[in-house]
Formats: C-alpha cells, structure tokens, sequence
C-alpha cells in the first residue's frame, strides 16, 4: 500500500511539472509573440492587433475562461471579418488550451 501511495504521489507530482512545461512552452509558441511573456500585449504584434493586458485585473474579471477557451480554439475576427487572431484547436488539445487560461489567470497584477 505504501508503494501504491508513493507511485501516485511521483505520477501527480510528474504531470504537474509536465503540465507547467507543457503551458510554457505552449505559451511561448503560441502567444507571446502578440500578447508577451508577461501578458501585457505590450508587443509590436500586439499593438497592431490591439490585444488585452492580461495583467489588467477589470479586464481579467470580465473575461470568462469560456469566452478565453472558445477565442484559443477558434480564433478572432474584427468586425469586417479580418482575422485578429488565429485559431489554435489545432496545435493545442483541450486541456492544453485550458492550462493556458489558467496561466493567463497567473498574469493579473496584485493590487494597490
């Protein structure tokens, strides 16, 4: 039992660091050339797109993780159809997608 105990514990504590690698590197691939490593959309790619700062916490609170998850999977258009973002259900799976929304939830400032 004790072994059984142990296994599990090494198997959980794997896939939590496999998992965070995995959100780095996604993030890294995927997002940070608009949004930046930090979030704050502060880069030339995210300027033009006109990205949200993820360290904004009113920008954060009104921004579900539905409407983060469902922007990932399918992508954005601007309001004549121009794409602003492009879709990533085909780079990253489902729970991939929401391990990046929950690093996104990382990136808020603390307050004031």
């Amino acid at each position: 039992m004790k072994k059984f105990v142990l296994l599990a514990a090494a198997l959980i504590t794997t896939s939590a660091v496999l998992t965070a690698a995995d959100v780095a590197t996604n993030w890294d691939a995927n997002c940070a050339s608009c949004h930046g490593k930090d979030g704050k959309g502060a880069t030339r790619a995210g300027r033009t797109a006109g990205v949200k700062d993820f360290t904004d916490a009113a920008y954060q609170k009104e921004f579900t993780d539905q409407k983060a998850v469902d922007q990932i999977k399918n992508g954005m258009k601007d309001k004549d159809g121009k794409e602003k973002m492009k879709a990533y259900a085909d780079k990253m799976n489902e729970e991939e997608i929401k391990a990046v929304v929950a690093f996104i939830r990382t990136l808020v400032a603390p307050a004031k």
